[in-house]
Formats: structure tokens, sequence, C-alpha cells
């Protein structure tokens, strides 16, 4: 008699492998994933703590000069922050003059940014083509830094009127000269083998700049123009003050308020105009990320 013995076929090893496997990756993925977000979290509120502190005790300090340093005949001099949010922020009637007087002061901004940045960008290259031209033309930039501008605005004033012109003049001897430092200073600095490589290749000097310097020097000069940025805003602001005539700008709202003692829409204008600044700055500060990054 011959005895059958079932046999029982189990799936090969491989045909599991691939579950557990899978599984498994997916899980480590998932992990990986919520440590880099558990990671980017706790950046930022490294980052976003000190400043938010800060501000929490500025606004502190604020509540207690208005209502125990200052009796209430003199609390005009400081509102607390919560009566310039009502009745200057977000009111329309208190805050519209100001958006269209904000982008008076901006449209003269980026005017001003625009002729630093092809002047300054000019010179530094210039200074940068020798020595001579570098001692001829640096002291010059060096004097317009440290020129008061407020000592120089009534001859400005008298020269180029009291519109935008001089207001754009304005913002160009403030925001002009850490572009011209650090434009040359990126160019003096091109790797001197780069240079023998564009000369054994023949380079003409325009295939140089274009193709070798100016890349080279571009991380250095997108420090100057972020520092020019915060200046430039600075500048408008000042030219608002002293040349009235035309469309007013945020400056010129900030000397009428202080005229009338005004001081809840004067703080508002303060703001407004201080976030203005702090974006512009800001986008610049990306920019120079991005193209320091790149290199």
């Amino acid at each position: 008699m011959t005895t059958t013995i079932p046999i029982t076929k189990e799936p090969p090893s491989g045909d599991a492998a691939p579950t557990t496997v899978s599984g498994g990756g997916s899980q480590k993925g998932a992990v990986r994933a919520s440590t880099a977000i558990t990671s980017r979290l706790t950046s930022a509120a490294r980052t976003l703590t000190p400043p938010l502190l800060s501000l929490s005790a500025a606004i502190g300090l604020w509540y207690l000069t208005s209502y125990v340093l200052l009796s209430p005949t003199r609390r005009f001099l400081l509102p607390p922050p919560h009566q310039v949010l009502t009745r200057s922020l977000l009111d329309r009637a208190h805050v519209n003059p100001m958006l269209e007087a904000l982008t008076v002061t901006a449209k003269v901004s980026v005017v001003g940014f625009v002729f630093a940045a092809l002047i300054g960008v000019g010179i530094g290259v210039l200074m940068s083509r020798g020595s001579f031209l570098e001692r001829a033309i640096y002291p010059w930039a060096v004097v317009l830094q440290v020129i008061p501008v407020l000592a120089i605005v009534p001859l400005i004033g008298l020269w180029f009127g009291y519109g935008m012109t001089a207001r754009t003049i304005v913002c160009v001897i403030i925001a002009i000269f850490p572009i011209i430092a650090n434009t040359h200073f990126g160019m003096v600095s091109v790797d001197r083998g780069a240079h023998e490589l564009f000369t054994l290749s023949r380079a003409s000097v325009m295939q140089r700049l274009v193709k070798l310097e100016i890349p080279s020097a571009l991380p250095s000069m997108m420090t100057g123009f972020r520092t020019a940025s915060g200046l430039v805003v600075v500048g408008a602001i000042i030219g608002d003050m002293f040349f009235a005539k035309g469309e007013p700008g945020i400056g010129t709202l900030l000397d009428i308020y202080r005229a009338r003692l005004q001081s809840d829409d004067l703080i508002a204008a303060i703001v407004l105009a201080s976030a203005f600044g702090i974006a512009v700055f800001a986008v610049f500060s990306v920019l120079n990320a991005i193209v320091t990054r790149r290199r």
C-alpha cells in the first residue's frame, strides 16, 4: 500500500522579501521626513524667538511709559500701542494718505537705487582698471560718504529744485558708497589663475569683464546692493522731508504730523516706513543668499 504524502508549496522567499523591504523603506522615509520637519521647526523657533521676545519687551516698555511714566495730560506724547492701532493703522481715513505717500517714497527709492547701482558699479569697475584710477577716485568716494547730507540739502535744492529730482539725488548720495566699495573689492579679488586662463585664450577686455570679472564679483556686489537697499529708503524719507514740492512722500507726512503733534499718526507712519525698509532689505537678503548658494 502506497501512502501519499501531500506536499505544500511555500511561496519563494523573494515574494515576501520585497513587501518587508518596502514597508521598512516607507517607515524610514516617514521618519526622515518627520525628522526634517522637526529640525526646520526647531531652527525657525530658534531664529524667531529672540526677536519676538525683544518685541514683546519693547511693547511692554511702551505701555509702561505711556501709563506709568506719563501723566494723562502728557500721554499724547506717546500714546499706547492699541491706540495707535485703532486710531491710525486701522482707520482708513488716516492710513490711506500714509499708504499713498509711502507709494511715492517707494518710487523715489526704486529710481534712486537704480541710479546708485548703475553709477556705483560703473565707478567700482573703473577703479579696478588700475591703481592710479583707484587712488584718484576712491578718496572722493569716501568724501561723498562722510559729508553730512543734511548740510548739502540746501545746495541740492538750489541747484536741482525741490521736487523728485532732488529727492533722487539724496538717495544716490546716501546709497552709492557701499556699491562702489563692494564692486571694487569683488573685481580686484578675482582669481589670478582665471585671469591667466583668459589671457591664454586671448580674450578681449570686454569678454574678460563680462564672462569672468562681473560673475566672480557678483556675490560681493550683491552685498553692496543689500546694504544700499536699506540706505536708499532712508535717503528717500530725508528727501521727502526737505523737498516737499510735488507729491508728498511718507517723510513729508512725518514732518506734518510732528508739527501738528499728531502722535498717533506720527508713530503709525514710522511703523509703515520701517516695515517698508525691512521688506526691501529682506528681499535683497534673499537675493544675496540665492546668488551665494549658486556660487
